[in-house]
């Protein structure tokens, strides 16, 4: 494959799947969790549903950056591939161009909420914890994704520019 992109982006593919890894294990360990202790033990932890709700947003957010990198994210495949050869690479750019776009403004959006709440000081109900760290799993996750978007575009240009020398 492109060795290039794996010498620069490794670490980010370590990171989003050890992470996704850990959070999706940690959100069904807890849920497990609050099944045992409310039918088996008739008590219930009054923090497992905050905690596996936050876990799984950071999950979600996260994963969706492997998604942009794995081109799972709604596109038109078959579109692209009966275009003529010259309409490809500014298709290509003007879809990357938009995606970052829309990573930019959540981004700018979300950055500016996580901001006004912790300067609000808010925690969660039960579990008291800060409420900005839920929040900024959205800037991460999609700073993230805004990386993956070009990446993709960069790999997909380079696919182009082999398939026209063949």
């Amino acid at each position: 494959m492109n060795t290039n992109r794996q010498y620069k982006l490794a670490w980010l593919d370590w990171f989003e799947k050890t992470a996704v890894t850990a959070l999706l294990g940690t959100m069904i360990a807890v849920v497990f969790l609050q099944v045992v202790f409310r039918f088996v033990i008739k008590g219930s932890l009054p923090w497992s549903e905050e905690l596996a709700r936050y876990v799984m947003v950071w999950a979600v957010f996260i994963g969706a950056s492997m998604g942009a990198k794995s081109g799972a994210h709604i596109g038109v495949e078959a579109f692209v591939k009966v275009l003529p050869d010259g309409w490809k690479k500014p298709l290509v750019i003007v879809s990357a161009a938009f995606s970052v776009l829309f990573c930019a403004v959540v981004f700018a959006l979300s950055a500016k909420v996580v901001v006004n709440i912790f300067s609000s000081g808010q925690v969660s109900p039960a579990m008291e914890i800060p409420m900005y760290w839920a929040y900024a799993a959205v800037p991460v996750g999609i700073l993230l994704m805004g990386v993956r978007f070009v990446e993709a575009a960069v790999l997909a240009l380079g696919r182009i520019d082999r398939e026209g020398r063949r």
